[in-house]
């Protein structure tokens, strides 16, 4: 099994007050005074929280009743044509998420450039006014964290193992053998109809399995798109990465007190001969987390 980073996927819904800009080339709302939203958390009256963020601002965390905003404070939102420097926004805004993580224990993300106007007066009654809300969601998230599963296929079975396991498979092959050309064409197609058949049969059988097992262990189990890029509902007859074909991919909620058990569980998956298992996290649980402002609203 192979440890690594991964990037899980932020999707932010929309409260009262918020700002956010889903599209680069939307037009900029002005703000006279705003502060700029990285997650929520557990924290004391008097914590202190202090690092660099998006764009090198300085970050601090503003708190009421149990209940922290990590914030920087700004005047505009984060806009640009320039690619690469949306990706450093996009990092730093993550890597903050993951600082304050470490030092409050789990967070609740906000989206990149989610803006709330006004000074840390106006962050402090907004928690007010959805505390009841977010320290629900903050104690039931408490300790966990999300986690990211993909299985590679690095060597595939090979016609003949398949051949030696489906009946249908091994009729074809005899089939072709003996017929004309024509014919043999025809029931080629069927071949390879049957093949693909097989090879997504066998990606639910593994899937299906893992998951099951993974529910003894995580509080929540998601299956996503084979492919990262894939758009939604979207997903080809094999995707394939550097290293053979991915099998399935999860998103995995689990307490932290069970990742050993999630990784000796993924051991013995890895074990099977031609299998990967590639494992990244612990992350905020940005899938499992209760959205915070998605949709624009102001």
């Amino acid at each position: 099994m192979t440890t690594d980073a991964g990037d899980p996927d932020t999707d932010l819904d929309d409260l009262d007050d918020l700002e956010e800009i889903d599209e680069l080339d939307a037009e900029a709302p002005e703000i006279d005074e705003g502060r700029y939203l990285y997650c929520i958390v557990q924290a004391d009256e008097d914590a202190t929280f202090e690092t660099d963020g998006v764009d090198g601002e300085p970050v601090s965390i503003v708190t009421t009743d149990g209940i922290g905003a990590v914030v920087h404070a700004c005047d505009e939102i984060y806009d640009s044509a320039d690619l690469t420097q949306v990706k450093r926004w996009l990092v730093r805004h993550q890597t903050v998420v993951d600082e304050a993580g470490d030092a409050f224990g789990t967070p609740i993300p906000f989206q990149f450039d989610t803006i709330l106007r006004g000074d840390d007066d106006g962050v402090r009654e907004w928690l007010r006014e959805e505390s009841e809300m977010l320290d629900r969601a903050l104690t039931e998230l408490a300790g966990h964290w999300e986690y990211r599963v993909e299985v590679v296929e690095t060597e595939p079975i090979g016609d003949e193992d398949l051949i030696e396991r489906d009946d249908r498979l091994r009729e074809l092959d005899e089939q072709i053998s003996g017929s004309e050309e024509g014919t043999a064409f025809l029931l080629e197609k069927q071949y390879e109809q049957r093949v693909k058949e097989l090879q997504r049969a066998r990606r639910e059988s593994i899937t299906d399995d893992l998951q099951e097992r993974l529910a003894d262990v995580t509080r929540e189990v998601h299956t996503l798109e084979r492919s990262p890029s894939a758009a939604v509902g979207e997903v080809a007859d094999s995707e394939t990465t550097d290293g053979g074909e991915t099998l399935c991919r999860l998103t995995l909620l689990a307490h932290e007190d069970d990742e050993e058990a999630v990784g000796s569980l993924l051991d013995d998956v890895a074990a099977a001969p031609g299998l990967e298992v590639r494992f990244s996290g612990p992350w905020p649980p940005y899938t499992f987390a209760p959205e915070l402002g998605g949709n624009g609203d102001t």
